[in-house]
């Protein structure tokens, strides 16, 4: 779905299912009746999520050819991959396994190269393409400084590996790939600010000359070649949980030269803490609707002193309600985009609004994702027929752009 140059789509990580037939079976199932819903007759993008055992299985010639054909037909295409869950994603214990493996470990190395191999048979000619990842690792598993340094450098040159890899793709197929980090609370990388600083102060370090080398090219053109290929994937709800403020992020980013790869676009939770304790009690009892055990819902908390208090789960900011320095919470819970308020709660949809009020003056990136993967764990309330609530996000987004 093409919306001012940009294509817009959802991300399939919402469906469950874990192995490629599982997966094609739930696109077959719902994509068609969305596309026809939202456009009929024109070519729709698919956000496509692939565990790892059904990378290993669409990566097969015949898998591939079936499901290019089935691409035609229905008059869709594949522009973006979501690499980030490599293993199960519902109906099982996530948590921060989500990052299992990390970006040390070889197994999450040979992931990604694979799905990039899928995603250039896949990706239509002119067009640029990315796959988003974690935020190198999970940051509590270090137990020290020293360990969480040693975690960043293998990281990084294991990215390195991938972009050197999207060269040669590169030079091979004229197409453009590229690696997209999303920072997420409590990741190595869980604010813009970390993440600029971890392109700035490792990844071009370690990788100018590295990439200079192997393609004997300058180190003016290496950088452009790194900056081509690793990129940010601006997961709004991420940055709204930090407070993050969006313009000035997105305005260092052009001055740097780095690019947003693509924008997912979510939403969190979050609400006013006054200082009355009833109301504060009020405001647990909603949030306790929303304390499900499959994923980590990360609480960063306002302090009135404008500092940042962060929670690593949910159930700790509900221990933690009466605390009286705290003045708001915003809260790691996808809800649909197109809601604003639920009761006592609200969401941060104002700061989707004000992300593509910008990417509508500038376009920062033409890959934009919708990504509410929590329909299955919703409160009772709160859930509608799924291809609908999706047709919908869909919808909402597009008005926000025209």
């Amino acid at each position: 779905m093409e919306t001012s140059k940009s294509h817009l789509t959802y991300c399939t990580n919402i469906h469950a299912g874990e192995n490629w037939p599982q997966h094609f079976a739930a696109i077959q199932q719902n994509f068609p009746a969305i596309k026809q819903e939202v456009l009929p007759n024109a070519p729709m993008g698919i956000g496509l999520r692939l565990s790892n055992i059904a990378s290993l299985e669409l990566v097969k010639k015949e898998e591939l050819k079936v499901f290019k054909q089935w691409l035609k037909v229905n008059n869709a295409y594949v522009f973006t991959i979501n690499g980030f869950p490599y293993g199960g994603f519902h109906h099982t214990r996530v948590k921060d396994q989500v990052h299992v493996p990390d970006w040390t470990t070889r197994e999450r190395v040979d992931y990604t190269l694979r799905l990039f191999n899928i995603l250039a048979e896949l990706l239509p000619d002119n067009m640029d393409g990315g796959v988003s990842t974690s935020p190198l690792s999970y940051r509590y598993w270090f137990d020290n400084a020293a360990e969480l340094a040693a975690a960043r450098h293998t990281a990084t040159q294991n990215i390195l590996e991938i972009t050197e890899h999207l060269i040669n793709i590169y030079k091979a197929t004229g197409k453009i790939l590229h690696l997209d980090i999303e920072p997420e609370p409590d990741g190595i990388m869980e604010t813009g600010v970390e993440f600029i600083d971890w392109f700035q102060k490792d990844l071009l370090v370690a990788g100018t000359k590295r990439i200079a080398t192997t393609f004997s090219v300058s180190e003016d053109e290496a950088e452009k070649m790194i900056k081509t290929h690793v990129c940010l994937c601006y997961d709004i709800c991420h940055f709204a949980i930090g407070y993050e403020p969006h313009a000035e992020i997105i305005k260092q980013l052009d001055q740097l030269g780095i690019k947003v790869g693509k924008i997912q676009i979510s939403a969190a939770l979050k609400a006013v803490l006054t200082d009355d304790t009833s109301y504060r009690l009020k405001v647990k009892s909603a949030f306790i609707k929303f304390n499900e055990p499959t994923y980590l819902h990360q609480v960063v908390a306002c302090k009135k002193d404008s500092s940042y208090l962060r929670y690593r789960d949910l159930p700790e900011a509900l221990e933690d309600v009466e605390n009286p320095s705290v003045k708001e919470w915003r809260a790691h819970f996808h809800v649909p985009v197109f809601e604003k308020d639920f009761g006592l709660l609200q969401s941060t949809q104002g700061d989707i609004c004000e992300v593509l009020k910008i990417q509508k003056k500038q376009m920062i990136t033409s890959h934009l994702e919708v990504e509410t993967y929590t329909w299955e764990v919703l409160p009772e309330a709160l859930k509608l027929p799924m291809q609908k609530s999706i047709s919908r996000e869909l919808q909402w987004v597009a008005n926000q752009l025209s």
